[in-house]
């Protein structure tokens, strides 16, 4: 079974494929094809592609839309040195990252009218996102035609949070417009459970789990019998956690005083602010990217010293308002480019809790290995590295829907 996954970002597009048997492997195989784009102004992209036999292309196509850009990509997969099947025939299913799902989409879904239809409307709650998502669906459909489909929410993984954690206390009308709380990153959270289950080797529904998804975009989850019961993430991946160029969360005061001011932002501006030019940027004047943050904390550079603390002091604030959640925690899990390769921000955030008996092997923590137990002997938390593999845990949803009947092609 050759499983294609697209995962499209407002500005970028990474596809790869999986050939799959009868029966799962226990663990995340290597994509038999694997590429990426990242848009460039004027339409530019620049392309890397890996396929057949490990050969690897990287191009900057003159495309002048993204559409355009995405489809000439694709097309490696059965055309040039790149190739892995002989034709768009040979993709038995189709797996898209979709990020918001709302309130009716709980889990991994075919893609149908309807679904296409739902997800529009909801690009009003991620419109960069959602709107990208649904132009790879129709893409598809007019490159590889009647392939099955299947949607995979990032929501999803968070649609069980109980009331009480998904409800803002505004007014209650709120909640009948769709104004709640969401999470995001739930496709990753959900497969980071799973993961430490297996690498603890114990039944999922026997763990406390706070899982650190740590990137460009930041959020925790506090996961109890495999279901997340909180996150930092809510109506948007804006709340929650200092990031590389979001706030985080903020005091709506400043806001409100922002908007009084004579110099007043317009929409445009304050979601600029907000979301483009705050976080580690706009703290450090360095970079949203914490290996350059850490460089320059490194060189002596006092707003970026400023920057790593702001970080890691959210950090550790928002784990322990996980672990009182949960009651306590039986390990904590690092995850996505800052949490499996920033060895600092890891030492820092358990810094925190030695309370808890948690102790981290400082070696371990210094040079880790792939998914890893960095816990120190006699730790009474475990901490782990888990790798992200989003694009896996897409795939296995494609692959489960479809052995137990539930993707098959539309009539034509």
């Amino acid at each position: 079974m050759n499983v294609l996954v697209l995962n499209t970002g407002s500005s970028s597009q990474k596809s790869c494929v999986y050939r799959l048997g009868d029966t799962l492997p226990a663990h995340p195989p290597v994509p038999v094809w694997e590429a990426s784009l990242e848009w460039g102004r004027g339409g530019a992209a620049a392309r890397r592609v890996r396929g057949a036999g490990g050969e690897t292309r990287e191009e900057r196509p003159e495309i002048d839309s993204r559409r355009g850009a995405i489809g000439h990509l694709l097309e490696t997969l059965w055309t040039g040195r790149t190739r892995v099947v002989t034709g768009p025939d040979e993709i038995d299913v189709v797996g898209h990252r979709v990020v918001h799902g709302g309130r009716d989409y709980t889990e991994a879904t075919r893609v149908t009218p309807e679904v296409k239809a739902a997800i529009g409307r909801l690009a009003a709650f991620a419109p960069l996102h959602n709107r990208a998502e649904l132009e790879g669906i129709e893409l598809v459909e007019q490159l590889l035609g009647q392939v099955p489909q299947v949607a995979v929410f990032d929501t999803a993984f968070h649609s069980r949070m109980p009331l009480a954690a998904a409800a803002y206390p505004g007014p209650y009308a709120w909640l009948d417009r769709g104004i709640r709380r969401y999470g995001f990153h739930g496709i990753n959270h959900g497969y980071c459970a799973k993961r430490a289950a297996q690498l603890l080797d114990r039944p999922i529904e026997s763990l406390r789990l706070v899982t650190c998804h740590l990137g460009n975009g930041c959020s925790l989850a506090a996961i109890r019998d495999g279901a997340s019961v909180e996150t930092t993430m809510g109506f948007t991946p804006l709340e929650g956690l200092m990031m590389g160029t979001r706030s985080g969360s903020v005091d709506p005061g400043v806001l409100i005083h922002l908007l009084r001011g004579d110099d007043a932002p317009g929409p445009g501006q304050l979601d600029d602010l907000l979301n483009r030019r705050s976080g580690l940027l706009g703290i450090s004047g360095v970079s949203g990217d914490m290996r350059e943050v850490l460089a320059a904390r490194a060189r002596g550079h006092e707003r970026a010293a400023l920057a790593f603390d702001m970080f890691v002091h959210r950090l550790r604030l928002a784990i322990g308002a996980m672990v009182a959640t949960l009651g306590g925690l039986d390990a904590l899990v690092f995850t996505a480019g800052i949490g499996e390769h920033a060895p600092e921000v890891r030492a820092g955030a358990c810094a925190g809790f030695e309370h808890l008996g948690l102790k981290l092997d400082d070696g371990k923590n210094a040079r880790p290995s792939g998914d890893q137990d960095l816990s120190a002997e006699g730790s009474a938390v475990r901490v782990l590295v888990v790798r992200a593999e989003e694009d896996w845990a897409i795939a296995r949803e494609c692959w489960t829907l479809l052995q137990r009947g539930g993707v098959t092609a539309p009539e034509p």
